[in-house]
């Protein structure tokens, strides 16, 4: 079996801070620092400060207890972090990949490393405040405690509070592990990122992630090379193009919007179309984890029971399935948001190709089974008409992050598009 870093794509140099961290937390098992810490301050923490600098030779030295992992999408994020927690929980010290520890945190059961990945638009203060609790509690297997928050960015400011306090306080064998697009406020609050050591991960290439499909997921290279291409050096988004034919049917019809606006008629079609799209593969992502999750909740409330307080159990439990409801719509709708953000993705890569047509750089392309297209666009718009419409594409986004209804936003974009 792989060690468990093997799975970060083209980023040589946080693996090896992360594996001087291992060794430096590995040795903080072996000598726990034993010099009076500061209120609410571990061992590790007061070692080397947020940043990793120590305060003279020590055991500790280039491990912290809270650390932030950033990069584009697709760089690896939540994989880095994944990675880093085995590691940690690796009974040799090294992330093998093989014993125990590395392997129940990879498949994602080991009681020691819990993962949050907010099924809806954000992270609430309830969930928070239930995680640093639990966090607080003494390893289970005498390593760490390790809490991942793989969108950290989604954080409500009360929940980022909450977090805070942990981060300021932590318990002494607890590491959190946040991800987050970067450290701007936008992101990531000031308070908590001063307190944090930031892992930046790069965007990469696609001769990287080219090669990975073909060595771990035996797909042929001729095919890994164009998903990797298109994917635009997300790993996840590559492998799901190279072996979902599906995934490619989405594409296809995403790329063929360009040729679809003839008209404002046309632009509201495709708008429409797009946004339609993006719902039916949100429906398809969520629809089984939701039936499963109400049917557990309903047989946990005593449905299907025949004894005397069976029929009474499940008239009070209108309240607890109005919550789930809640939160399976606010998953939804994260899912449609992030299915459209993809599809955005897409068609932003082919206005970039027809950018590079046009001012004929020598630059590859993002689409190469659209070539043609792009450069009969380049043609038609010339660069300037080309960067408009790449730059109504990534308004679109923007305004999208920005909680712009997502059907306006489409709108508007198809319009300025056809208007060009």
């Amino acid at each position: 079996m792989p060690e468990v870093f093997a799975e970060l794509v083209g980023q040589d140099e946080a693996v090896d801070t992360l594996r001087r961290a291992v060794g430096a937390a590995a040795a903080v098992l072996r000598a726990p620092v034993s010099h009076p810490t500061g209120p609410g301050r571990t061992a590790v923490a007061e070692a080397t400060g947020p940043d990793g600098g120590g305060t003279g030779p020590d055991p500790g030295a280039g491990m912290t207890h809270a650390w932030i992992f950033t990069g584009p999408p697709g760089s690896g994020r939540s994989v880095a972090a994944r990675a880093f927690a085995a590691a940690l929980q690796c009974v040799h010290g090294t992330g093998c990949g093989s014993c125990a520890g590395c392997h129940t945190t990879m498949t994602g059961t080991h009681a020691d490393v819990r993962l949050v990945v907010p099924d809806g638009l954000s992270i609430g203060v309830n969930e928070m405040r239930a995680l640093v609790l639990r966090a607080a509690s003494t390893p289970s297997g005498g390593r760490w405690q390790v809490v991942i928050i793989s969108d950290a960015d989604r954080l409500t400011e009360a929940a980022g509070n909450a977090l805070l306090k942990a981060i300021e306080e932590p318990p002494p064998r607890t590491v959190f592990l946040l991800c987050a697009p970067s450290t701007h406020p936008d992101d990531i609050s000031v308070t908590i990122r001063s307190r944090c050591r930031v892992v930046p991960l790069r965007q990469p290439s696609a001769g990287a992630v080219a090669e990975v499909l073909v060595r771990r997921d035996g797909i042929a290279p001729d095919v890994a090379e164009w998903a990797a291409s298109a994917a635009q050096g997300h790993v996840g988004r590559a492998r799901r193009l190279a072996g979902d034919p599906e995934a490619r049917t989405r594409r296809d019809t995403v790329l063929a919007v360009p040729r679809r606006l003839t008209g404002v008629g046309a632009a509201f079609d495709a708008a429409s179309a797009l946004i339609e799209a993006a719902e039916a593969e949100a429906a398809a992502t969520v629809a089984e984890t939701d039936t499963a999750e109400r049917a557990a909740l309903q047989t946990a409330l005593g449905a299907g029971g025949t004894g005397r307080g069976a029929a009474g159990a499940m008239r009070g439990a209108a309240g607890q399935l109005k919550d789930l409801e809640k939160r399976q719509k606010s998953r939804a709708t994260r899912a449609q948001r992030d299915a459209l953000d993809r599809a955005l993705v897409d068609l932003a890569g082919f206005y970039r190709d027809a950018l590079v047509a046009a001012l004929r750089a020598p630059v590859a392309p993002v689409h190469t089974d659209t070539v043609a297209m792009a450069r009969a666009g380049a043609e038609k718009w010339d660069a300037e008409g080309a960067l408009r419409r790449l730059e109504a594409v990534l308004e679109c986004r923007t305004a999208i992050e920005a909680n712009v209804k997502p059907k306006i936003a489409v709108e508007a974009m198809m319009l300025a598009l056809w208007k060009g």
